[in-house]
Formats: structure tokens, C-alpha cells, sequence
């Protein structure tokens, strides 16, 4: 009689756990099923990457969002990065000008403070890809080079994500930049 109600107790428990199981967050099933999101910082490199994917475009203007996680005890300060997808990259903010979102140029790249974190998103901070020459698709794998304020690199995939916002103004200031200031990224 006791094994019986325990053999009930226990049934009732796993079917407790699957059904909460099952009833899990939204996450997107496709980074799910792409695995673990973050990748550790290797051996000597400051930063770690945690979710990061790129906007799917066939060409022009497209951005790289996700987290940096600085895993040292300093600050680091990305200065540039680089991509496979694009020819030139810059690291863009999203800033109120004349009463618009404008995205820009950031001065002096991202810090990111000794043990946290710098979270790139649309409509903030983004790493912003310029005359893209190899088409971005849903699922497609971009590889990114970020280069420090002291010279080491880091290089770390992103996935390409289908997603309809991001249309900010985009405001070079750089003289000789071949992007009007009137360009956006699209939807």
C-alpha cells in the first residue's frame, strides 16, 4: 500500500515537472535549437559574447546586436570591429538630434566596466555594417572581429535574424563617408 502511494506521489511529480517544463519562456525556438548562446571568453581574452546575431539584409546597411561581457578585472574599450559580410564596420549609438533618432558614430568605441556587461540593441548601441557584399540570411553565421583600445582582438559568430525595426536615421560624421545622412537601415 505505502509503495503504491509513492509510485502515485512520484508519477504525480514527474508529470508536475513536464508540464512545467513545457510551459518554458518565449524563447525562440531556432536560437534554442542552435545551442548554447554564450561563448566563454577564451583563455586570455577579456570578453565573452552572449546572444549576439546580425539583421538579415541582401545589401546595404545591417547591425550586430547582442552582449559583451567583460570576464576580467579591468575595463575594456572595443575600438573597431570587423566582419566577413561587410567591408567596413563602425560602432554606432543611437542619439536624439533636432527631436529624431539618429544613429552615429560612437566616440571613443564601447567601454565595458571591469566584471559587466554592454548590451548592444536596436535603437542603442549596435555594431553597424556598412556596403554589405555577402547577403545576410536567417540562420547564416557572420563571423566579427572586435579590436581593443590596446591592440588585442577578439573574433566570435553571430547568426543572422529576420527582424523589421531598426530604421533610424543614420548621421556620418566622418568627412569622405560615402553614406548620405539621410540613409537608414531598413526594415
Amino acid at each position: 500500500m505505502i509503495v503504491r502511494k509513492m509510485g502515485r506521489h512520484a508519477l504525480l511529480l514527474v508529470a508536475a515537472v513536464l508540464l512545467l517544463g513545457a510551459c518554458g519562456d518565449d524563447a525562440d525556438p531556432e536560437a534554442a535549437a542552435a545551442g548554447p548562446s554564450t561563448s566563454p571568453s577564451a583563455a586570455g581574452q577579456p570578453l565573452a559574447v552572449k546572444d549576439m546575431w546580425v539583421k538579415t539584409a541582401a545589401s546595404g546597411m545591417s547591425a550586430t546586436f547582442g552582449t559583451l561581457l567583460n570576464t576580467s578585472g579591468t575595463d575594456v574599450t572595443v575600438v573597431k570591429a570587423t566582419s566577413t559580410a561587410s567591408p567596413m564596420m563602425e560602432l554606432h549609438e543611437v542619439a536624439t538630434v533636432d527631436g529624431k533618432m539618429v544613429m552615429r558614430p560612437k566616440d571613443g568605441g564601447f567601454t565595458i566596466p571591469a566584471g559587466g556587461s554592454h548590451e548592444l540593441k536596436p535603437g542603442g548601441d549596435h555594431l553597424m555594417m556598412m556596403d554589405i557584399t555577402t547577403p545576410v540570411t536567417a540562420g547564416t553565421e557572420v563571423t566579427i572581429t572586435l579590436t581593443f583600445a590596446d591592440g588585442g582582438t577578439m573574433e566570435f559568430t553571430a547568426l543572422g535574424k529576420d527582424f523589421a525595426g531598426g530604421n533610424e536615421s543614420y548621421q556620418p560624421h566622418m568627412p569622405g563617408m560615402s553614406a548620405s545622412p539621410s540613409m537608414s537601415m531598413g526594415g
